[in-house]
């Protein structure tokens, strides 16, 4: 596909991600990981789920392979979200979760809704504040008989579902964020130094949360984070209990306007 005719030639890197999707998206196991964590903390479980209870929820291992089985993980009382997820003041066309408003006359209304992925639809009721005004917490209400693959999963219609793994059973992973080394598509055109076009965000360093059966994973295995892209465990550093892995590429083109 690329055709360089000189050796000096620059890739256009967006050929490599294509090829990198179209091989890892038929290969790569499914896991759910939050990555910018925020807590999310469901107030009713005890009434609806039960109290000192987990809720056993599963998915495919790979959507279109249903023969290399299914992953296992808990839902309980308190779960990481990603922190865009939650907005006190959403922009236009956001479906995600928002605190309860009022209408025009000052009654009430309900919290948005949305779907834990391969769980129930929840219902935002409020939030916490730490003592520097960010937000430290989202509230949320189980919607009863709503769980995803039973009768009822379709009785409560929502616009978005959002990715979370268990507090109590999600494993605490580094993640390192790696990105184009240069800000521009072609650093030295022109004659240009292309040391100038640099990017010093080219790899960051973060603490997400994985689902526990990453806790699994061998150096070198790729996964699809859903919703994130093309992951690997890193095979130097990766290391039971001291999971690392390194993004290969998003899902979409990363140099896209």
């Amino acid at each position: 596909r690329i055709g360089v005719a000189k050796a000096d030639s620059w890739i256009d890197y967006s050929t490599l991600e294509i090829a990198l999707r179209d091989d890892l998206d038929a290969k790569a196991p499914r896991a759910m990981a939050v990555l910018d964590p925020l807590e999310l903390v469901l107030t009713n479980w005890d009434d609806v789920i039960g109290a000192g209870r987990t809720e056993p929820c599963d998915a495919p291992v790979h959507p279109a392979h249903p023969e290399r089985g299914r992953r296992r993980f808990s839902l309980g009382p308190r779960l990481w979200i990603e922190r865009e997820d939650f907005a006190i003041d959403p922009p236009k066309g956001y479906h995600r979760l928002v605190p309860p408003r009022v209408d025009a006359g000052g009654a009430p209304l309900a919290g948005s809704r949305a779907r834990l992925k391969y769980g129930y639809v929840i219902e935002c009721t409020g939030y916490r504040l730490d003592t520097d005004g960010a937000v430290s917490a989202v509230e949320a209400r189980v919607v009863p008989d709503t769980k995803s693959g039973t009768p009822g999963a379709d009785s409560v219609k929502v616009k978005a579902a959002i990715t979370w793994v268990g507090v109590a059973d999600g494993v605490a992973a580094e993640v390192r964020l790696f990105d184009r080394l240069f800000t521009e598509a072609q650093p030295d055109a022109g004659g240009r130094d292309f040391k100038a076009s640099l990017n010093p965000a080219s790899r960051r360093v973060i603490t997400a949360y994985v689902e526990p059966s990453l806790a699994a994973a061998q150096p070198d295995q790729k996964f699809q984070f859903e919703r994130f892209g093309y992951f690997v465990a890193d095979r130097v550093d990766h290391a039971p209990g001291r999971p690392v892995f390194n993004r290969i590429t998003g899902l979409k083109d990363g140099w896209a306007k």
